[in-house]
């Protein structure tokens, strides 16, 4: 089972991208999870854009998000909404019929940022009829670097979280068909 793992940030050192990856430590042998981190190599999203005149960069986003069983995003909160870059990659998504249908689920790495979170899940609510809402895990990671995310996400109680959190989404995806 293929899983691509969305992070809502550009930045570098991110929490979000840090959490995404240490949470391939955690999958079964059964999900080969991938990392996407670079939403500010997809150009703005126009509709002129499209079909043959459709960037390199966003044919091989679109070719992997096609390849995927499913696609877990995490991302922070700017001023209160959805990252640009986010957003971004939402519109190319959703101008094309790859990412519709695909199991969908949300990861956070803060303890808060409510508004950007029911913003993304209206938005990927009409993006993927399979938006899994109730699949959801919140991890408080704000001011740690990628190094302690590492370490701070190996303590028994997030350990359980995420590989719980992973079960589900692995056994939702199933269920759904989705498995290539």
């Amino acid at each position: 089972m293929r899983i691509l793992a969305i992070s809502g940030s550009a930045r570098e050192a991110s929490t979000n991208t840090a959490l995404l990856r240490a949470m391939k430590s955690f999958t079964s042998d059964s999900i080969e999870l991938s990392v996407f981190h670079r939403l500010d190599l997809l150009p703005v999203f126009s509709p002129d854009s499209e079909g043959e005149a459709t960037p390199v960069a966003v044919c091989e986003f679109m070719g992997t998000v096609s390849a995927v069983d499913g696609i877990i995003i995490s991302s922070p909160e700017y001023v209160r909404s959805i990252p640009g870059g986010l957003k971004n990659a939402i519109d190319w998504m959703v101008s094309r019929s790859e990412v519709v249908g695909k199991p969908i689920a949300l990861v956070h790495a803060s303890h808060r940022g409510d508004d950007m979170l029911a913003s993304l899940r209206v938005v990927l609510s009409t993006v993927s009829d399979n938006f899994l809402e109730d699949v959801f895990l919140r991890i408080p990671l704000i001011g740690k670097s990628p190094e302690e995310i590492e370490e701070f996400v190996a303590v028994p109680e997030y350990e359980s979280q995420i590989s719980t959190f992973l079960s589900k989404f692995e056994a939702a995806i199933q269920n759904s068909g989705g498995q290539a």
